[in-house]
């Protein structure tokens, strides 16, 4: 099923109204105060709002239930839709760091108290926006991935208040660009950690929280499994976990106990979507992970899918 519910895309709504309209009050004022951390933030919402968008679309679409061509559904979308996040988050940190460069050259007059003004309000305006999103957030890549977009723009918001406090005291306009390129790595530590995990994700690597070792080694502690071979883990959306491989259980009777063994010790592991084939033995196991697999010619395999329906399918 989808790790989207409609709690989550009402929040998202929500904060895509929120934060549009903001975009325009910030954009406006950054250009009549001369602020480049305003203007910035301003660029990085109109990042949020695509991204926003974009979230909001994808999780429509994961909504879908699969068929005959697409038998997982179209989960995967939330994770192709927080690549793009993270690519467009590592795109607006590198435009502020240019634009700060050349500002900290070339330092250019800011109108303080406007200055000032635009960005408490926009602190404001995010710190509500991270409130609706924060109990949502590790529900789904996606949604957290629109979590750090406005998280972003929270610390952008910071940062402009403490330029304008420092341009107020000092006169020292510096305080600007400077303050921007500061928060800009503090974007990038974000971005780079949704950009790897959409990527695992969709290289079907091993999760991060899950040992392909242990669950090897569980699956050769239920009774009756002589061998574990061809073992395989990978995460299909966000919070949806899946597993196949291959079980050497020389005993036929043994099989339905063994299916249940093995059903229960991944789920302890947090693994739901489970295929295992038992095999009765096997001649030349190549790849096979432990010394006690029989050497007789194969005698029988039996596909058992161990899972309770494809994720989103509708009864």
């Amino acid at each position: 099923m989808s790790t989207w519910s409609g709690t989550s895309m009402g929040r998202l709504w929500a904060v895509l109204v929120l934060t549009g309209l903001f975009m325009v009050v910030e954009a406006v004022g950054g250009w009549i105060a001369g602020s480049l951390a305003l203007l910035a933030d301003a660029g990085h919402m109109l990042t949020d709002v695509g991204a926003l968008g974009l979230s909001l679309l994808t999780a429509w679409i994961a909504q879908r239930p699969p068929d005959h061509s697409k038998t997982y559904g179209y989960l995967r979308w939330e994770i192709l839709a927080a690549l793009v996040n993270g690519a467009a988050l590592f795109g607006i940190a590198g435009w502020i760091v240019v634009e700060a460069v050349q500002r900290i050259q070339h330092p250019e007059p800011v109108r303080t108290g406007l200055f000032l003004a635009i960005a408490a309000a926009g602190l404001v305006v995010n710190l509500v926006s991270l409130a609706v999103l924060h109990d949502a957030r590790e529900g789904s890549l996606n949604t957290r991935g629109a979590y750090l977009h406005v998280l972003g723009d929270a610390l952008g918001s910071v940062g402009a208040l403490t330029a304008a406090g420092i341009i107020a005291v000092t006169g020292w306009t510096v305080a600007d660009p400077a303050v921007s390129i500061l928060l800009s790595l503090l974007v990038l530590t974000g971005a780079w950690r949704l950009i790897r995990e959409s990527t695992d994700i969709l290289l079907e690597s091993v999760p991060r929280h899950v040992s392909l070792a242990e669950v090897q080694a569980r699956m050769l502690a239920v009774p009756g499994v002589s061998a574990v071979h061809d073992l395989h883990v990978w995460t299909v959306t966000s919070g949806l976990v899946a597993m196949s491989g291959h079980a050497v259980v020389p005993s036929l009777d043994a099989h339905p106990g063994v299916l249940e063994g093995i059903r229960a010790e991944m789920a302890t592991m947090g693994i739901s979507h489970v295929t295992v084939q038992l095999e009765v033995a096997q001649d030349g196991c190549e790849g096979c992970d432990d010394a006690r697999t029989a050497a007789a010619a194969p005698a029988r395999a039996a596909m058992t899918h161990l899972g309770h329906g494809h994720p989103g399918h509708r009864h």
